[in-house]
């Protein structure tokens, strides 16, 4: 007894401090050292047992007058184990802090506490657009099914006009007080009226058309804004559009998946797009211009002279629009040289006249011109 702290003083409270600055100074130092939060440092559960104890004795009229007139040896201190209850024997931080220091919700200004209601659930949809209407944005129409307030009763589950009665379990407010003993005496919990609900009244006539629960199932329509620069997995949500919640609880929220069909000419990376093109081998070797496909149109393009197989052009600003920002991608043009099939006579002769001309060395027996060509383009 006699290594013990003047529990005053371990509570930083004077010696005529009402009960309120003692409840208030624990409350403090309570939540600064109790275990659950102070894991690293093994100090705290001496310290927070030690506040504890100090607690239970200035707390308890009877026990406080004892001590203030004969000290530590005027309290018959019962022990209790600490570790159990600052590990969660006792529930845990939370717990504690909720029976002890918050006795319940919030009131209304009828006296009735109001009870947590619980939200509605989100829902999820999957949404398949084309990939036009991911690069420039568009709206869609969905229906689906969700669950609503009923429309004969408003959500009260109530027959329209019947009347309602006070509830017997909770007396009208909602919430049931439970008293549990603790190592600090007796402590109170307050908790949601199993009866009514937190509703603190008792239907007499259920609604018909709900029975009572004041939801229905329904389908709903909605109007989906895609928003251009969308991708695959893009996740859009739609705020309230959920199920609904309990009574008085706000609704849930929508969230649109969005799939991206592919494209037939088109590939995407990122907001980037790509494509091939076919030229001829006279347009490869002397340039031209051309017609490129684009996702606004088809543009001019023109192909240089001596462009090689495989060639990567780029378009600025022709790709996707960056999602949620400015500016967009690009368009690569990738070149592919096609190789004529089925030359007649004629065009065989040239090609072999241009060889001549060039200085290749033609072995009919070995391998053709036109084979050869194919060759140096790399097609097949």
């Amino acid at each position: 007894m006699a290594n013990k702290k003047d529990y005053y003083e371990v509570l930083g409270v004077s010696r005529d401090a009402d009960q309120d600055e003692i409840k208030k100074a624990y409350r403090k130092l309570a939540k600064k050292y109790h275990p659950d939060r102070n894991g690293e440092n093994p100090d705290a559960a001496e310290k927070f047992k030690e506040i504890s104890e100090a607690y239970e004795v200035l707390s308890d009229p009877d026990k406080r007058k004892r001590y203030d007139q004969y000290g530590h040896s005027g309290i018959d201190q019962e022990e209790f184990n600490f570790e159990d209850f600052a590990q969660g024997g006792f529930g845990g931080l939370d717990d504690i802090f909720d029976m002890f220091f918050n006795q319940g919700r919030t009131q209304s200004r009828t006296g009735r506490r109001s009870a947590r209601r619980q939200r509605g659930s989100d829902l999820q949809y999957r949404l398949k657009i084309s990939f036009e209407e991911a690069a420039k944005g568009t709206e869609k129409e969905i229906t689906i099914p969700r669950t609503e307030d009923c429309d004969n009763c408003n959500g009260s589950g109530a027959k329209p006009g019947s009347d309602t009665r006070t509830c017997p379990k909770c007396n009208g407010r909602g919430q049931i007080r439970r008293t549990q003993r603790t190592p600090f005496g007796q402590m109170s919990q307050t908790a949601t009226c199993d009866r009514c609900d937190g509703q603190g009244e008792i239907i007499t006539e259920p609604c018909p058309k709900c029975d009572g629960k004041g939801q229905m199932r329904r389908h709903r329509n909605l109007t989906v804004n895609i928003p251009a620069g969308v991708s695959s997995g893009t996740k859009l949500r739609m705020s309230g559009e959920g199920n609904t919640g309990e009574r008085g609880a706000a609704s849930g929220d929508l969230y649109i998946i969005v799939e991206v069909q592919s494209h037939e000419i088109f590939d995407r990376e990122g907001d980037d797009i790509y494509c091939e093109v076919p030229i001829s081998i006279v347009q490869a070797t002397l340039g031209d211009e051309i017609q490129v496909p684009t996702l606004e149109g088809k543009v001019k393009f023109t192909i240089p002279e001596g462009t090689q197989p495989g060639t990567q052009f780029r378009l600025k600003g022709k790709g996707i629009p960056h999602l949620n920002g400015y500016g967009k991608g690009d368009e690569y043009i990738k070149v592919k040289v096609a190789i004529p099939e089925n030359l007649n006579n004629e065009q065989k002769q040239k090609l072999m006249e241009f060889a001549e001309i060039s200085g290749e060395e033609i072995n009919p027996e070995r391998k053709s011109f036109l084979n050869k060509v194919r060759d140096v383009l790399g097609v097949g």
